[in-house]
C-alpha cells in the first residue's frame, strides 16, 4: 500500500502551484493510501462532488459562488456531508475570495484548506498527475537499471555475473545511469513502469574491486537520470560451451517478463569469455526500437527465406 500525507502533498507542490496555508492545519497529517482510492468509486481529485466526493476537493469560483448561495442551514448540510465523506483536504483555485465560514469549517473539522492563484483544471491536473505517481504499486528488483540510447534497459542476472561492470562500460559509451543493486519499480500508468533508485544509493555504482563510485562526480551530470521507463530486461547468463550450443539461434518468440502486471521484453545473453557485452546490449535497445517502429528483423528473414524456398 501507498500513502500521500498532505502536508508531503503541500511541501512538495507548493512552489509549483504557489499553495498558501489557510486553516484546518491540525488536519495537515492525514494521508490518502492507494488501498482507500482503489475500494472507492471516488476521484482522487476534482471540483466540489458531493454525490461522488472527491479526496482533494476543489473549489472555483463557481463552487464558491455556489456556497455563499445557500442558506445557512443548506450551508452547514453541506459542510456536514463534507466533513463526514472523508475529504482529506480543500483548495481554493484562483482569484476566488475565501468565505469567512469556509475557513470557520476548515477550522473546526480539522480539513486543511488551501488556496492556488492558479485556474482549477490546471491546478487538478498538476495534483492528479503527482498523486497518480506517488500512489502507484511499486515493487523492486534486483540489477542495474541504464538509460540505454533513449531505452530503460535493466541488466539482471545472477550475483557476481559482471552487472555493474558491464553497467559502468555502458556509461563509458554514453548511457546515463538511472539505479545499481535495487531498482524501484512503479506502475505508473497502466502499460508503464518507472524505474526509480532509492535515495540512499542515488548517483552509486559498486564495482567488485573499485568499490562505491560516483557516477555523477566522476562523469557529470549527463551520466545519471533521476528516472526512467522500463522498456526491456537484459538477462546475464554466465554459460558453458554446452549451453551455448543447446540456445535457440533464431527464437521466433519474443519473450517477457511480466512485473506488476506489465509484461515487458526480456532478452538473455550469455555470458563468456570474449564477447562485448556492452555492443550486444546496445544492440538489443536498437532492436527494441526497430520492433516498437514495426520492424521486426526476424519476421524479415523468415518472409526473404520463404519467397526465396518458393522462387525454387
Amino acid at each position: 500500500m501507498s500513502q500521500v500525507n498532505i502536508r508531503q502533498l503541500f511541501e512538495d507542490k507548493r512552489a509549483r502551484l504557489e499553495l498558501s496555508r489557510v486553516a484546518g492545519t491540525d488536519g495537515i497529517e492525514h494521508n490518502i493510501d492507494s488501498d482507500a482510492v482503489e475500494a472507492s468509486n471516488r476521484e482522487v481529485v476534482g471540483h466540489l462532488n458531493l454525490i461522488h466526493p472527491n479526496w482533494v476537493q476543489v473549489l472555483g469560483d463557481t463552487e464558491i459562488d455556489y456556497l455563499l448561495a445557500l442558506s445557512q442551514s443548506e450551508r452547514d448540510e453541506l459542510f456536514d456531508s463534507i466533513e463526514q465523506n472523508g475529504t482529506t483536504c480543500l483548495i481554493v483555485a484562483g482569484d476566488a475570495v475565501i468565505p469567512p465560514e469556509l475557513i470557520s469549517f476548515a477550522n473546526q473539522s480539522s480539513i486543511p484548506l488551501f488556496s492556488s492563484p492558479k485556474p482549477s483544471v490546471h491546478l487538478m491536473w498538476l495534483i492528479r498527475h503527482y498523486l497518480a505517481k506517488e500512489l502507484a504499486d511499486s515493487t523492486t528488483r534486483h540489477g542495474v537499471f541504464l538509460d540505454v540510447l533513449g531505452v530503460g534497459v535493466m541488466i539482471a542476472g545472477e550475483s557476481a555475473v559482471g552487472k555493474s561492470e558491464l553497467g559502468l562500460e555502458l556509461i563509458t559509451r554514453g548511457s546515463g545511469l538511472v539505479a545499481d543493486d535495487v531498482v524501484e519499480l512503479h506502475r505508473i500508468t497502466p502499460d508503464t513502469l518507472e524505474g526509480r533508485c532509492p535515495d540512499l544509493l542515488r548517483d552509486f555504482l559498486e564495482v567488485r574491486g573499485l568499490g562505491m563510485l560516483n557516477i555523477r562526480t566522476m562523469f557529470g551530470e549527463t551520466a545519471v537520470r533521476r528516472k526512467k521507463s522500463l522498456k526491456l530486461i537484459v538477462h546475464l547468463h554466465r554459460a558453458h560451451d554446452a549451453d551455448l550450443s543447446q540456445m535457440e539461434r533464431l527464437p521466433l518468440v519474443a519473450t517477457h517478463q511480466e512485473i506488476l502486471g506489465v509484461k515487458i521484453n526480456t532478452v538473455t545473453i550469455p555470458v563468456v569469455a570474449g564477447r562485448n557485452l556492452a555492443v550486444l546490449v546496445e544492440a538489443a535497445a536498437r532492436n527494441f526500437v526497430l520492433q516498437q517502429r514495426g520492424i521486426d528483423t526476424m519476421q524479415e528473414f523468415i518472409a526473404r527465406q520463404d519467397k526465396m524456398m518458393a522462387g525454387d
